[in-house]
């Protein structure tokens, strides 16, 4: 008999963030793989939980998934684990999950944690359709193409960031997606929580010149409806791409690919301000 795969969602910060469940499963199963041995010590020993661990994380798991497999097929019961949250979610386990799927092992989820689920929960940006992207590439040309990609999705986006490019992105942001509502979840459930809710260019503003430490998860409000955009800020975006020089032509292209508006009707109006 085979045994089970359970893919245990764990604490992002507080302690007591563990279901009941999870300490259960954590304690009677033959094996713990861990993203972080050392970190997920820190819990266990916590709640006296003495499983033998392994470690399994993104520069071994194409292994050691195999063998965790191998394990599973003999009969063991493995609880995969993350440092933070739920495992498979922008941390390993993805590989490990499929391999175990392939052989036919039974795989359960053991609810818990999930940084932006939270983050989303809280901000106050619409919550009924939304888009996780994980998180944003470190490159710049790379994450400006993503950011151009997603300009006119309309569900509420979700990423994760690393604070000293958080800056950066925002800037990229503020000018590929407009001036959007935004959130900053902060060190979610830690000591130090925070939340930073405002416009791109006010939450910059508030952000200053201070180097910003932490788990970050951004929430970012998805695009408009064509209907819903003020008269107000298409015409400031047009004066502001006059103003820096971008010829008529192709901010009718920039504006109406961006709003999902005609862009004769943008070509108009920047004419019109162009003449007052």
């Amino acid at each position: 008999m085979t045994g089970t795969l359970y893919i245990v969602a764990t604490p992002i910060g507080n302690l007591e963030d563990v279901t009941l469940r999870a300490l259960r499963i954590l304690k009677e199963v033959n094996l713990i793989a861990a993203e972080d041995t050392r970190h997920t010590q820190t819990l266990l020993r916590h709640y006296d939980i003495r499983t033998p661990l392994v470690s399994y994380h993104e520069h071994n798991e194409r292994a050691k998934a195999q063998e965790l497999v191998a394990d599973l097929l003999a009969g063991k019961n493995v609880a995969l684990v993350s440092d933070a949250g739920t495992p498979a979610v922008s941390d390993p386990g993805y590989r490990l999950v499929v391999a175990a799927v392939a052989a036919k092992v039974n795989v359960v989820p053991i609810p818990g944690a999930s940084a932006s689920v939270l983050a989303l929960s809280a901000s106050g940006l619409p919550t009924d359709r939304f888009a996780f992207e994980g998180f944003l590439p470190a490159k710049t040309r790379e994450r400006r193409s993503l950011l151009q990609a997603l300009r006119v999705e309309s569900r509420t986006l979700l990423f994760y960031e690393a604070p000293h490019r958080l800056a950066d992105s925002l800037r990229d942001l503020q000018e590929i997606l407009g001036d959007r509502e935004i959130v900053i979840a902060r060190e979610l459930t830690k000591l130090h929580e925070e939340f930073l809710r405002g416009r791109v260019s006010e939450v910059l503003a508030a952000l200053g010149d201070q180097a910003i430490r932490g788990e970050i998860t951004l929430v970012v409000r998805g695009a408009s409806e064509p209907g819903d955009i003020s008269k107000e800020i298409i015409q400031a975006e047009i004066a502001k791409l006059k103003a820096d020089g971008v010829r008529v032509k192709e901010i009718a292209e920039i504006i109406g690919e961006k709003y999902g508006l005609a862009k004769r009707e943008v070509y108009r109006l920047a004419l019109d301000i162009g003449s007052r």
